[in-house]
């Protein structure tokens, strides 16, 4: 599943993060597909995990502080949104950490955030990019 273009919001600086996002699950979602040996898929796997603990919190950040600098009035809900997504996460992580980095759990892993990613960004973010055409576009 790629990025496209109709993912976008209209905001370049969301926009940019969202697509190094779908990058990311993308490339770890081909990883787990591709067929090999899983011990040496386990270091890309746990950079992941990794990385989408940091880049998420990055992004999400980035996100609200610019929802509250255009006012944006359904932020509570969508800081409710990013804080399920990251707790989901956390739990994956911690699942990973204490029953080891099992096929069925990765692949598990990889499906839900791809699916939550679509869902939010198609859906929560679009209303960030329709709010902000209406109030007259994104002021650089």
């Amino acid at each position: 599943m790629m990025w496209k273009e109709s993912y976008k919001i209209g905001v370049p600086l969301i926009d940019q993060q969202h697509e190094e996002l779908f990058n990311r699950v993308s490339a770890f979602i081909q990883t787990v597909q591709n067929k090999g040996d899983w011990e040496e898929k386990m270091a890309r796997v746990k950079e992941t995990m990794e990385f989408m603990q940091q880049y998420v919190v990055f992004h999400f950040d980035a996100e609200e502080e610019y929802q509250e600098s255009i006012n944006y009035p359904d932020i509570d809900a969508h800081k409710k949104a990013h804080a399920n997504f990251k707790q989901g996460v956390n739990n994956y992580a911690q699942r990973m950490s204490q029953e080891g980095y099992k096929e069925e759990l990765v692949q598990e892993f990889g499906g839900k955030l791809m699916a939550w990613l679509i869902m939010h960004v198609m859906g929560t973010d679009q209303k960030i990019g329709q709010y902000v055409k209406s109030q007259g576009g994104e002021q650089i």
